[in-house]
């Protein structure tokens, strides 16, 4: 990156780029094809606008150690849909029971409840077939694959849903309250970026390590952040029910904390991640803009 980048330029060109690939990804079979209504399924819920924060955090921790972009777009691609499946199961009504998603319809809304089911399912499998491109090496598939399964599984994202459905109604500490953060939205944040550096060949233990660390801060502080939107913005900003989390009784950090303690939390751990990335001899504007957005952001 030169010394005249731009944040959103370069943010503006990266959602572009994750938009046409996404597509590729998804394209549609020929007509007739028993799976046509499933695919549809899948675009209408992956392909539906976003921040696309996870894809932004694997394209700048790999151009930061100088991965070329076009090798970035398959991990992007997979921590993507990884996302857009666990948005598309959690909305559903064994879980949070949401109507709206960004502003439409849930998929479940829209297809039917047993069309979204199998559309997380599928996402989720498309997701690991993308980390399988022979552009990397065979250890660098594998790594990708580990990390991914890791940080979405039972220890990662799925695990902290479970909490989050197991904590309603219930009076959780603040260390829970982060352990069950840090499972549900940090992991995967944390895959994205150990995503795009894993791209990198050559990237030392020591950085990798200290990017997992900047990430995991940066996840824990979008989630705050997610907290304390729940209660300033409105629902026509927000793409979903403003209020929902007090509505279905969840612990959150204002709760907690109370508004301007919760607010303040974001702040201090996003100082926190650019202490990190400080330390580091890489060229990290986007990964220290992209920490600033988290609480900068309306929705």
């Amino acid at each position: 990156m030169s010394q005249d980048f731009v944040f959103n330029q370069w943010m503006l060109s990266r959602q572009s780029r994750i938009e046409q690939a996404l597509d590729k990804q998804l394209a549609l079979p020929e007509a007739g094809s028993p799976s046509s209504q499933l695919l549809n399924a899948m675009r209408y819920s992956t392909l539906n606008g976003g921040k696309r924060l996870r894809a932004l955090l694997v394209y700048a921790a790999g151009e930061s150690l100088g991965v070329a972009v076009d090798l970035l777009d398959s991990p992007a691609c997979a921590v993507e849909m990884i996302h857009a499946y666990s948005l598309v199961h959690d909305d559903m009504p064994a879980m949070d029971d949401d109507d709206l998603r960004r502003g439409k319809p849930t998929c479940h809304k829209e297809y039917g409840e047993a069309t979204a089911l199998l559309t997380g399912d599928a996402l989720q499998s498309l997701a690991f077939e993308a980390l399988c491109d022979d552009r990397f090496t065979p250890r660098q598939q594998i790594d990708m694959v580990k990390v991914l399964a890791q940080r979405s599984g039972a220890l990662g994202m799925a695990g902290g849903q479970a909490i989050d459905l197991e904590s309603v109604g219930q009076q959780l500490n603040l260390p829970a309250l982060q352990t069950m953060h840090e499972l549900k939205t940090g992991a995967l944040i944390q895959a994205s970026v150990l995503l795009g550096a894993i791209a990198c060949s050559e990237t030392p233990n020591n950085v990798l390590s200290a990017l997992s660390r900047y990430a995991l801060t940066v996840g824990l502080a979008f989630q705050v952040q997610d907290d304390v939107l729940d209660v300033v913005a409105n629902t026509d900003i927000l793409g979903k029910a403003q209020g929902a989390d007090i509505a279905l009784n969840k612990p959150t950090y204002p709760a907690l904390m109370g508004l301007d303690a919760a607010q303040q939390k974001a702040s201090d751990l996003i100082e926190q991640s650019l202490a990190i990335l400080a330390d580091l001899p890489y060229d990290t504007q986007a990964l220290t803009a992209l920490a600033q957005f988290v609480v900068q952001r309306q929705h």
